[in-house]
């Protein structure tokens, strides 16, 4: 499938084919880099995963268990499905409590300094999704 590329904050506008089939093509024309997306996973100032989910990231303690466990998400998902699931979740799931790490707007209560900014930038998003991706049950 050929990237689309979308800047950050465009998921409004996202095909309607993407939430129907619950696929999301890629964000960029840069593969995603696991190792990154591990650290981006890892990093409680950036990604902010470990909050909510645990993940096989031992070295890292007090991990979430509000969400699912991120172990064996490459085996239950798609990288397609994964990056809808990162970039926009509540186009899937609309009540879920998982951040949109992509979207900018339609939001309440946003903080000043968050206005207009998304959580990651589309190729953080490929990052991560390629490391979920290696993690197989």
């Amino acid at each position: 499938m050929k990237p689309r590329q979308y800047a950050a904050g465009a998921l409004l506008a996202l095909p309607l084919a993407c939430v129907a089939t619950g696929e999301m093509p890629p964000l960029t024309a840069v593969p995603g880099d696991p190792q990154r997306g591990r650290a981006i996973v890892a990093d409680r100032q950036v990604g902010l995963c470990l909050l909510c989910h645990s993940a096989p990231i031992a070295e890292e303690r007090f991990q979430g268990n509000l969400a699912p466990p991120l172990a064996g998400s490459g085996s239950r998902w798609t990288a397609g499905q994964l990056r809808l699931r990162v970039a926009d979740s509540r186009r899937i799931q609309p009540g879920t409590i998982m951040p949109s790490y992509l979207r900018t707007e339609g939001f309440t209560r946003v903080g000043s300094a968050w206005r207009g900014k998304a959580l990651l930038t589309p190729q953080q998003v490929e990052d991560v999704v390629a490391w979920l991706g290696t993690l197989k049950e």
